[in-house]
């Protein structure tokens, strides 16, 4: 509970510094809420969305982040709150945004008997724009050597390619993205890192959300975790896994090291054996690090320092799922 509180107190002051700086906003929402039932998906969020900024919404399954995605891109209405994109309401369906968003949901719809190429090409003319349009789109996410291929005949992680060049082929200036690298494997997700870091240095806005969390801190300018429809915490990676409670971890081969003279080292707090290493677990790396040299050498010892997936399991107390 003290580390929750810790992370609010960081989230309070990187939004003030937001509204000092007067930085343009691509979202605003203030107490909104959205109840199904007796469920309570959406639980009063506050938040600023920066114009350009890369900005991730973390949660376990049934945390209230696809609904609130949905809420932003006005596929469905807050029960209350307020909520501004690109300076107006999204809610009655407004027809002004549609060509200013780009949206890329869990469940893509497609036109199944079309080949890639053609699928694109009517998304395009939805927005008015040549056929020659897709050209461009599938090569932004690598299909173009599946550009005669019928969409039904794509594997899952192509499909998912596809939807997201869908959601770009306009060249929108706010993007919604949900989970987009679920079904891509990993050579994919990386190819695809690379095109949003490109959209990003556009000075589009990106907003993410995923179960990846090594995504999330390589990619995200600042995320929020939201748990049971609530945001606990939200700041830059960086500034969260400073502000995190977690040990560093030093590995040693196993053989090297007994498990008691390692739980006899300075600052070692806990001592497992995990993969063919032992791993301390210490409060202390600098002294800890120090007393395994002088044991047995540095050679073949690793270390490994706090992430957000950490952050993100400290705080959720929840697995994370690829």
């Amino acid at each position: 509970m003290t580390t929750t509180h810790a992370f609010e107190s960081s989230t309070l002051s990187s939004e003030e510094s937001i509204v000092e700086a007067g930085t343009e906003s691509a979202v605003v929402l203030d107490s909104v809420r959205k109840r199904y039932g007796d469920v309570q998906a959406v639980d009063g969020i506050s938040l600023t969305i920066r114009r350009g900024e890369f900005f991730g919404i973390l949660g376990p399954n049934g945390a209230g982040k696809t609904t609130l995605i949905e809420i932003m891109e006005g596929l469905r209405q807050a029960d209350a709150g307020t909520i501004e994109v690109l300076g107006m309401p999204p809610w009655p369906r407004n027809v002004a945004l549609l060509p200013r968003l780009g949206l890329q949901t869990q469940k893509s719809a497609f036109f199944a008997r079309l080949t890639a190429r053609e699928h694109l090409a009517t998304v395009a003319a939805l927005y008015g724009l040549p056929a020659t349009a897709a050209g461009p789109a599938l090569k932004l996410v690598g299909l173009r050597g599946e550009a005669d291929k019928r969409v039904g005949d794509l594997s899952g992680g192509q499909r998912q390619r596809l939807a997201i060049a869908g959601a770009l082929i306009h060249e929108p200036e706010l993007v919604f993205l949900d989970e987009p690298t679920a079904a891509l494997d990993t050579q994919a997700r990386r190819d695809l890192w690379q095109v949003l870091r490109e959209l990003k240095a556009q000075g589009r806005t990106i907003v993410y959300t995923t179960h990846h969390l090594d995504e999330a801190e390589a990619l995200c300018d600042r995320v929020a975790i939201v748990v049971s429809g609530a945001v606990i915490a939200l700041d830059t990676p960086h500034r969260l896994v400073g502000a995190a409670h977690v040990p560093t971890r030093v590995m040693v081969p196993v053989g090297q090291l007994s498990t008691d003279q390692a739980g006899a080292l300075p600052g070692v707090i806990r001592v497992t054996v995990e993969g063919g290493s032992v791993v301390l677990e210490t409060s202390t790396a600098g002294a800890t690090l120090a007393a395994v040299g002088d044991l047995i050498g540095l050679d073949e010892v690793q270390t490994r320092t706090a992430t957000l997936e950490d952050v993100y399991l400290e705080l959720t107390g929840s697995e994370t799922r690829s």
